[in-house]
């Protein structure tokens, strides 16, 4: 987990980030968030993770303050945005950004329902040194495996390659069959492209 606390009272501003896009700040917070809830979904007390969202969302506005120079307080109006979920509307915040061939994809932090999920699938412990070791190399590299593109490197997985099989084979989108031409459960790409993945197939 980040450490978004630089001192007790204040919130820390991730300058890594301040170079890159809203859409990617936005992303990279969003991922993040996203990946605790999902680990922590069996969790009887998952409602503790609002004091998580909390922290990150301030760390979030914080460095999109910098980059503009602006008060958070614009970053929020700016951003912020509800959501309709399965258990009513979510306030979340979301940024959008144009791809090069009119396609515009939109970053999301936050609207995701703290609802314990009693019969989620926990898939916990390390790689093979092997592949491992092949994956931190691809990682690395920070070339997205799909558009080539630098922006926003992250991983994209599948629990078991038998997972892509329910995609038709000649209708199958370009990371399908990416991976199935590589025959690795894990993909590495940009920003763009991973949001693209999770808001049409709905996978991890």
């Amino acid at each position: 987990m980040p450490d978004l606390s630089a001192r007790a009272g204040q919130t820390l501003i991730r300058n890594a980030l301040i170079r890159t896009s809203d859409h990617n700040i936005v992303a990279t917070y969003g991922s993040e968030y996203r990946g605790y809830v999902q680990y922590y979904q069996m969790a009887g007390n998952i409602s503790w993770l609002n004091k998580l969202r909390y922290v990150m969302e301030r760390s979030m506005l914080s460095t999109l303050a910098a980059k503009h120079r602006r008060p958070p307080w614009v970053m929020r109006r700016r951003h912020e945005t509800t959501v309709e979920t399965p258990h009513g509307k979510r306030r979340c915040f979301e940024a959008a950004q144009r791809a090069p061939s009119g396609t515009v994809f939109t970053a999301r932090f936050g609207g995701i329902p703290l609802r314990r999920n009693k019969h989620a699938h926990l898939i916990d412990g390390a790689w093979p040194t092997r592949r491992g070791r092949q994956l931190i190399d691809r990682l690395t590299a920070g070339i997205c495996e799909l558009c080539e593109s630098r922006d926003g490197i992250t991983v994209h997985h599948v629990t078991r390659l038998t997972d892509l099989n329910r995609y038709n084979t000649t209708t199958a989108p370009d990371w399908v069959q990416a991976m199935r031409a590589r025959r690795r459960k894990t993909l590495i790409v940009c920003a763009d492209c991973h949001a693209d993945i999770h808001r049409h197939h709905g996978t991890q």
